[in-house]
Formats: structure tokens, C-alpha cells, sequence
């Protein structure tokens, strides 16, 4: 159940305040079994923002994005691609974690189209407040709430797409998706495809005429 009245999301904040206000959202019913709101992290010059779907079980209980198996997968990968922490800011579609019980374990559960329309204020606000060059959507519930529509993340990987949010929006896969891969040479196939996306977001941001680059096409892809 979706109490839209509820999502204040102060305008013209601080990412800080936005932080601070996003812990009493209760703008879904998400919030009623996650340990707590797990908000966007990284510093306030970050050049990109990087986009998963949804906090897991480790991030709920620790309060930070990208702290679990994914996060661990995703940070070797900037270090293979070049890309440094200080250019980095990462959060989520969805601030909540959703899952459900099996036994003892909480296993993760896709959000529903009407909670990632709920939270997706936030991510706005984030991403004005951080006035990117970049937005980097990892996998389909990333690239559904940045858009606002279904995103065929094979169809779109790898492309810089304008978006009215900033210069661009990248769409690859989500680091969890490689460790679900079913074989361990599915797995560094997956990772190596991965890497060179990141290399490809690196390039990105090293080159100042990066925001003439986008085709006629790409143009009117807006979000």
C-alpha cells in the first residue's frame, strides 16, 4: 500500500537534510519491516552516480549502500576500471530492503512498480542536490526508476542516453546479477563485460566534450 501524502521530500535540501528526512519516509509500506532507511552515500563533488535497485539483507542491518557480496564485487570492479571513491556517490531506487522469511534468512524480494514510483522523489532530490555528469544505472529497476518506463537493459547496456536529470544516464547490469550467473565461467564472463562497462564510464568522464557526444538518436531518448 502505497500513503503518497506521506513522502515529504523537502525541497532544495542538503544531501544531508534529504538523508536526515528520507529515515521518517512512510511513503510505502517497505518501511514497516526494514531495520531502516538506507540512504545514498559518497561525497558532494561525486562526478557519477551509480544506482542499484534496493538495499539487501547486510546494507538493512548496517545501514550503508554496497556493503554486502554485490557492494564487495562492485568495488574491485571500479578499482579495475580506474575509478576512484572520490568521484563516486552510490544509492539505491528503493531505500527499504524488501524481502521475505525462510526460516531464519530474509531473501530478497523485487520491488513492485508502485514502490519504486513512491521512492523515486528521493532519488530525484539526491541526484539535483549532486548535479552529476553522469547516472549509472545498474540493472532494469535502476533504469525503470531513473526513466520512469520498462528498460531492456540487453537492448540499452552500454549506451549514454540523455536524460533530463543530467548530461546522461549509462545502463549496465546490476553486480549481483554476475554472482547469479550459474557457473563460475559464466561468472567472469559476466564480470569482464562488467568491467569493461565501467571502462567505458571511465572514458566518460575523462573526456570535457563528453556532453556534445550523444547521437541525434540518443537525444531524444529522454527520461
Amino acid at each position: 500500500m502505497l500513503h503518497t501524502q506521506l513522502a515529504s521530500v523537502p525541497a532544495g535540501a542538503s544531501l544531508k537534510k534529504l538523508g536526515l528526512a528520507a529515515h521518517n519516509c512512510q511513503a510505502c509500506d517497505l518501511y514497516r519491516h526494514s531495520t531502516q532507511t538506507v540512504f545514498g552515500e559518497g561525497p558532494l563533488g561525486a562526478r557519477v552516480v551509480f544506482v542499484g535497485e534496493q538495499p539487501g539483507d547486510r546494507e538493512d542491518i548496517e545501514g550503508h549502500p554496497f556493503v554486502g557480496p554485490a557492494g564487495k564485487l562492485l568495488a574491485r570492479a571500479f578499482e579495475e576500471a580506474g575509478l576512484q571513491s572520490s568521484e563516486i556517490y552510490l544509492t539505491n531506487a528503493v531505500k527499504h530492503f524488501k524481502f521475505e522469511k525462510r526460516g531464519k534468512r530474509r531473501i530478497h524480494k523485487k520491488p513492485e512498480s508502485e514502490e519504486i514510483a513512491a521512492c523515486r522523489p528521493w532519488l530525484e532530490a539526491e541526484i539535483a542536490a549532486l548535479r552529476p555528469e553522469l547516472i549509472v544505472c545498474l540493472g532494469a529497476t535502476a533504469g525503470y526508476s531513473v526513466f520512469s518506463r520498462r528498460i531492456g537493459i540487453r537492448a540499452e547496456r552500454g549506451k549514454f542516453l540523455a536524460h533530463e536529470w543530467g548530461p546522461a544516464a549509462f545502463l549496465t547490469v546490476h553486480p549481483s546479477a554476475i554472482l547469479r550467473a550459474p557457473d563460475e565461467g559464466a561468472r567472469q564472463e559476466e564480470y569482464k563485460q562488467f568491467v569493461a562497462d565501467l571502462k567505458a564510464v571511465k572514458r566518460w568522464l575523462d573526456h570535457p566534450s563528453h556532453v556534445g557526444s550523444l547521437t541525434p538518436a540518443q537525444q531524444k531518448r529522454t527520461g
